[in-house]
């Protein structure tokens, strides 16, 4: 697809700098752009590239356009102008509706006609796909599940028995929703299954990475509200609630019927342990452990950063006589006070 830069700025709602009658035919990185591409700047490690990319014109802020070489245009939000220009750009062909000879489909199930159901797929009784939906090759839609209107699941996605995913959402390649949740009573020194009798709940435009798991819930249901987006390798433990438009990176792990309020931003490696409650607008950042609830919105950290590998041994060495050293500074303190 080829437009004006005019056309673009246009679409965006942005203004241009430069030639508005630059050419756009294609995306590309400002490192390695050529003649049509677009291209853009949200970080400022990259700012140098901007004198000799070989870009038509690049998304980016007002601060950056004195460095710019060539034809801009101007955001107060480049990634998320760039994301809508590359929308607008690059459309994905149609997907065809009909339901592929080697997909074993209930003759309960309700399939829309506008809907695809892949090669080698399960659908299973009472299953509801709605208009416009995707179902990749290999998926598994257990009993009483429904998808909602638009939405899309890759190849070899599982959706438990009575689950319900919501309209316009994503669930990338191998991911599981809705198995059951890990919860043993202990019985001497064996364990016995508690019974998962709850399912999980999905709202609207929620994305979700491949391989990450979600468990039903035990009594209650396991919910995953509008907006929010799972990286890839996540658990989300049973009877877990995550509020809207809140955003998770990969190997996070969430212990169950632990609530997470809206709008939080949860970085990768993170570890949140059971029964907790994390409030609105929490930022945690990577390879955090969050052992109690938090209250205040803000960012919290709980994790050692990376050193040099000897003062790393050192500062480990210290760490295990923190009790023996406070300990003395206590007795110190109290022979201080006698003192004086």
């Amino acid at each position: 697809m080829a437009i004006t830069l005019e056309q673009l700025a246009e679409h965006l709602h942005l203004s241009v700098f430069g030639s508005a009658w630059a050419e756009i035919t294609h995306v590309a990185p400002l490192d390695k752009a050529s003649s049509g591409a677009l291209s853009f700047l949200t970080n400022r490690h990259y700012r140098r590239f901007l004198a000799t990319t070989g870009a038509s014109a690049v998304i980016l802020s007002a601060d950056d356009l004195p460095f710019c070489r060539t034809s801009a245009l101007i955001s107060p939000n480049p990634a998320l102008s760039y994301c809508r220009a590359v929308r607008f750009l690059v459309t994905e062909p149609p997907t065809e509706p009909g339901i592929h000879p080697s997909a074993v489909v209930s003759s309960t199930a309700a399939i829309h006609p506008s809907s695809r159901i892949g090669a080698q797929a399960v659908v299973e009784d009472r299953v509801v796909v709605e208009a416009g939906c995707d179902v990749g090759p290999g998926c598994y839609l257990a009993r009483g599940s429904r998808l909602g209107r638009g939405s899309r699941l890759l190849a070899r996605v599982f959706i438990g028995h009575d689950v319900v995913v919501g309209r316009d959402c994503q669930i990338q390649a191998g991911a599981a929703i809705g198995g059951e949740g890990f919860g043993f009573a202990r019985d001497g020194e064996a364990w016995e299954r508690i019974p998962q009798l709850g399912t999980v709940r999905i709202g609207d435009r929620v994305e979700i990475g491949s391989n990450t798991c979600i468990d039903r819930g035990a009594l209650e249901d396991t919910v995953i509200e509008d907006g929010v987006k799972l990286d890839n390798l996540i658990q989300v433990g049973h009877n877990v609630r995550i509020g809207a438009h809140t955003i998770i990176a990969g190997n996070t792990g969430i212990a169950g019927s632990t609530k997470i309020g809206s709008c939080c931003q949860i970085g990768g490696m993170v570890g949140i342990v059971g029964h907790l409650e994390i409030t609105d607008h929490v930022i945690i950042t990577g390879r955090s452990m969050v052992a109690h609830s938090i209250h205040a919105p803000g960012v919290y950290s709980g994790g050692m950063p990376s050193d040099q590998a000897a003062r790393w041994r050192r500062n480990t060495a210290r760490f295990r006589q923190l009790d023996e050293i406070a300990s003395r500074l206590h007795t110190l303190e109290k022979s201080l006070k006698k003192d004086s």
